[in-house]
């Protein structure tokens, strides 16, 4: 199973010591957390000045608010969302990526799932593959997290156009996604990526695992795991959550994204009590704060 630590960049990631913050950065125009950077229509000149000036500020706001990784994506996984090209969606992440390697210390993460654009990314000065469907719909992206010697995030994802339901004010869920049992069948399609991962050539120290809160799962199932994430945890490798302004928080609370701060610092504590050992947020400044208090009490 997993290193207990992992040396990245110079980085040195030792499980267990703390919880890591990781701070996401939306190169889109779609956003389900309406945090994207992008105006809709966005064109290629956008994205390399306007655009990439916010998403530069933002890197350097959340760095300085104590984020470890930042994680670039430039394409919407919010229920019902459409699919991009990979050159538009290198047109989106490529320039911030290059820009925040050039500046800042901080290790950077590449939200995508197709090969050509992770090995692009990588190549610009990322350092970590972050694959939402856990290299089940491109198994290229293996191999080039294998050549690269990249760690790898690892998704679990049911996400189903035939179980999305969209309201207006408080955005897309899921309904009646079929499981037969929640956590065995989350950790058995994880194991599957994880497969694939061994597969291409990927050692275990370089595999992280996400369940995948909010992707395919009902809010009542998003609830469940959560509480349940310790037995993710129990598979051996480090732990990913991403709770941040997620639906199952909005249909909990009965509140938009913009404003699911509390909900969301609910969670985080939550996940860190049941062993996470990376927290993905939009919120980096509050949600730091969340996770140095959490781990004053629960790693004494």
């Amino acid at each position: 199973m997993s290193a207990k630590e992992i040396t990245v960049n110079n980085h040195t990631l030792r499980w267990g010591s703390r919880t890591y913050l990781m701070g996401i950065i939306n190169m889109t125009p779609d956003s389900f957390s309406e945090d994207g950077l992008l105006a809709s229509g966005t064109n290629q000149s956008t994205m390399k000045g306007e655009g990439l000036d916010k998403a530069v500020h933002q890197a350097r706001q959340f760095f300085a608010s104590g984020a470890d990784i930042l994680d670039i994506g430039g394409e919407s996984t919010r229920p019902g969302a459409s699919s991009i090209s990979a050159e538009d969606e290198l047109e989106r992440v490529l320039p911030i990526i290059q820009a925040v390697a050039a500046e800042l210390d901080v290790l950077i993460s590449v939200d995508t799932y197709k090969a050509e654009v992770a090995e692009a990314a990588l190549d610009a000065g990322a350092h970590i593959i972050n694959d939402v469907w856990g290299f089940k719909v491109d198994r290229n992206l293996a191999k080039v997290g294998a050549i690269h010697n990249a760690p790898v995030i690892l998704m679990h994802n049911r996400s189903s156009w035939v179980n999305a339901e969209i309201k207006e004010r408080l955005g897309g869920r899921y309904i009646g996604v079929p499981y037969d049992n929640l956590i065995e069948d989350i950790k058995r399609e994880l194991l599957e990526s994880v497969n694939i991962a061994h597969e291409a050539g990927i050692p275990d120290e370089h595999i992280i695992l996400d369940p995948g809160i909010g992707f395919g799962k009902t809010v009542e199932q998003n609830l469940e795991l959560l509480d349940r994430s310790d037995e993710i945890r129990s598979l051996g490798y480090p732990l990913l959550l991403g709770t941040s302004r997620k639906s199952f928080i909005g249909y909990t609370l009965d509140l938009p994204p913009d404003q699911r701060l509390e909900g969301t610092a609910a969670t985080v504590a939550i996940a860190i009590a049941r062993g996470a050992d990376i927290i993905r947020v939009h919120d980096v400044a509050y949600m730091s704060r969340v996770i140095r208090m959490t781990d004053a009490i629960i790693r004494r």
